[in-house]
């Protein structure tokens, strides 16, 4: 059984402030728990399962995790969980120092204000799957470390390095690599093909890219439209311009 203190500390993890305060973030989910013990990026503390799940699994864990296996009923887990369906376990993991990414010598993203988790999420999935290894995120992004980020990734989080920063200031600091800006007109994203060092600027779901920040972009690209819609969700949009790279 879960302690109320334990319970309520680990609900307590659901908010920013104490994520912070801790050093600490929850992943959920088999999958999430298990890539991110794997990846041997992240140290975790707790794992908090159902008896089933930790008998099938304990043999995988113990090969990265020699701490502590809680079992739970479902209902404890559904305490604490953040999903609206509880998964089989919920694990603790300690959040990584502060990156500091130098984007000379490849092609990272740099995100203005992306302020959706399951938008953040599913672009470092993204940006995974395509072999981009690092992100840079203005300070007003949402947390990598917010539950849906994290679910969103599907472990990825453990594969990509993430900056959060003045973004502004960034991209000064980097002004002799060519930035992309992902725009509604500009040059068609296929002519990126093969591109092997640029910064490519994602703006915000709804205000796209910042005044600011679009002032310092060498060049705007555009995905090429033939229907009628206004606009592409950020995620979509990043996925369909690394594809083209």
């Amino acid at each position: 059984m879960l302690s109320k203190t334990y319970t309520k500390y680990i609900q307590s993890l659901h908010h920013k402030k104490f994520r912070d305060a801790e050093d600490v973030f929850i992943a959920e989910g088999s999958k999430v728990v298990m890539e991110l013990l794997q990846s041997l990026v992240f140290s975790c503390e707790q794992i908090v399962g159902l008896d089933n799940w930790l008998g099938q699994n304990e043999a995988i864990i113990r090969k990265y995790y020699a701490g502590p296996l809680q079992v739970v009923e479902e209902f404890e887990l559904e305490k604490v969980s953040t999903l609206s369906t509880p998964n089989q376990v919920l694990a603790i993991f300690k959040k990584l120092p502060k990156a500091t990414i130098a984007a000379k010598g490849k092609v990272s993203l740099a995100l203005d204000t992306i302020q959706d988790p399951g938008n953040l999420g599913t672009i470092i999935r993204i940006a995974d799957w395509f072999g981009i290894q690092s992100i840079i995120c203005s300070e007003h992004c949402a947390d990598m470390y917010n539950a849906k980020v994290v679910q969103s990734t599907m472990g990825s989080l453990g594969r990509v390095r993430i900056e959060y920063t003045n973004l502004l200031k960034w991209l000064k600091r980097n002004d002799t690599i060519k930035i992309y800006a992902a725009a509604l007109n500009g040059k068609t994203v296929s002519d990126l093909k093969g591109l092997t060092e640029g910064i490519i600027v994602i703006g915000n779901e709804s205000k796209g890219i910042s005044e600011e920040i679009m002032e310092l972009c060498t060049e705007r690209i555009t995905i090429p439209k033939t229907g009628a819609a206004e606009s592409l969700n950020a995620a979509v949009a990043t996925g369909i311009i690394l594809s083209h790279i």
